[in-house]
């Protein structure tokens, strides 16, 4: 598992220490994929209800508060696939 994986998971596991009540899936490019469901955030490639994808940067400033999540949608820098309601409530999560 990247170095930029070990800490994405941790930050998340911050953000949403109760885990997600669906299942999601966090794609950072060229680096690894995050899955959060109700048993919380851990490395892994698992199939799920949203997937989004941004690279390290888009995703890194959103853990940080730096990128608004709907903004990075708007710009094409986070994309989203699956249901846009969850994608909204993970935004909300980690604003």
């Amino acid at each position: 598992m990247s170095e930029v994986i070990e800490k994405a998971v941790a930050a998340l596991s911050a953000k949403m220490p109760n885990g997600f009540s669906s299942t999601a899936k966090f794609v950072i490019e060229d680096e690894g994929s995050i899955i959060v469901d109700e048993n919380g955030v851990r490395a892994g490639d698992d199939d799920a209800e949203v997937t989004l994808t941004a690279n390290a940067e888009t995703f890194q400033g959103m853990l940080e508060g730096d990128v608004n999540p709907t903004a990075a949608f708007m710009t094409g820098k986070l994309k989203v696939d699956g249901s846009m309601g969850l994608a909204m409530q993970l935004g909300a999560a980690l604003a």
